[in-house]
């Protein structure tokens, strides 16, 4: 659906974005991360025809951006932070004049209007003026423009943006139902909400891919391994260390309950992490061989935030 080759762009002296190369496949919801300044703006300008780039191409569904921008809008629903909206309109007079700027056929306009509205759960406030909805309904409105001429491929800047929690689910719930049937690029902020809906990832930084895959894969290309908590009984921080160098496991943390760390204590409270360990049998294993009692063992995997801040941060 999206292929990217060699994308530059510059503004003046300013490289915002640099030789970057990825895909995205039909039917994936793509979770577009990155720090400010990054890029990810760009590129999204770029994608959807606004921008053209300095050097490198952006093909759409086979679709040269550059060559052909105005086919590759017909097939783009964009969402930009920040919708504009007709505020003076109700919520069918605004997407009717969406249907139109769109050139939607007559004979398809009633059911475009109808789809849209109930896939964003609107047909209440259909004939509300936008002005008077909250910020979660102006929200879904400004979804419901991007969706009515069923375009194959969606492009969401902060799509949850300022909203309630339970606005931020229904939002979630929509996105991952269109990501059945639609390509999804989503750029947010809010890393949970790309665990939650997000098939994979593509992290941009000053410019560049940093990665690009599912988050556990991510992970493992850049060795960073699951921790481990473990709550041990009757034993002490000092031995508790040789016991990991042993191991060769990384100490991460240890607290301390019912005593102090030095001496024996009711229960010592440690997080490790042991390359290429795929389960706990390794842990358990040397725990058993160190004579150490572990009452308490619970895996931590690898977070999303791990890897971004993994990635972005100098």
């Amino acid at each position: 659906m999206i292929k990217v080759q060699n994308l530059t762009k510059r503004y003046g002296a300013v490289e915002a974005v640099k030789n970057v190369s990825f895909e995205v496949g039909a039917e994936q919801v793509v979770g577009f991360l990155g720090p400010n300044g990054a890029g990810k703006t760009t590129l999204m300008k770029i994608l959807t025809g606004f921008h053209f780039p300095t050097a490198g191409k952006a093909l759409i569904d086979g679709i040269d951006v550059q060559e052909d921008p105005v086919s590759v809008k017909a097939r783009i629903g964009y969402l930009p932070e920040g919708v504009p909206l007709y505020s003076d309109l109700t919520v069918s007079e605004y997407l009717s004049f969406i249907a139109d700027a769109r050139r939607i056929k007559k004979s398809r306009r009633t059911q475009a209007l109808q789809t849209s509205l109930e896939l964003c759960g609107l047909s209440a406030v259909a004939h509300k003026k936008i002005e008077t909805l909250s910020k979660g309904y102006k929200q879904r409105t400004g979804l419901a423009q991007a969706i009515i001429h069923d375009p194959p491929l969606l492009i969401l800047d902060e799509p949850t943006s300022g909203l309630d929690p339970n606005q931020i689910i229904e939002i979630r719930n929509l996105i991952t139902t269109l990501g059945t049937h639609k390509t999804v690029i989503l750029s947010t902020h809010i890393l949970q909400e790309v665990e939650a809906v997000c098939n994979t990832v593509l992290i941009i930084n000053d410019g560049s891919i940093a990665a690009q895959g599912r988050p556990e894969d991510i992970a493992a290309g850049i060795k960073e391994a699951d921790r481990w908590e473990l709550v041990i009984k009757g034993a002490t921080l000092e031995t508790v260390q040789e016991q990991c160098a042993r191991l060769g496991a990384t100490l991460h943390s240890a607290k301390a309950g019912g005593g102090k760390a030095a001496a024996a204590v009711d229960t010592l409270t440690i997080t490790v992490s042991v390359p290429h360990a795929g389960d706990g049998e390794l842990i358990f294993d040397w725990a058993v061989r160190e004579g150490l009692k572990i009452i308490g063992m619970n895996r931590k995997k690898v977070s999303l935030e791990d890897i971004f801040v993994r990635l972005t941060t100098a």
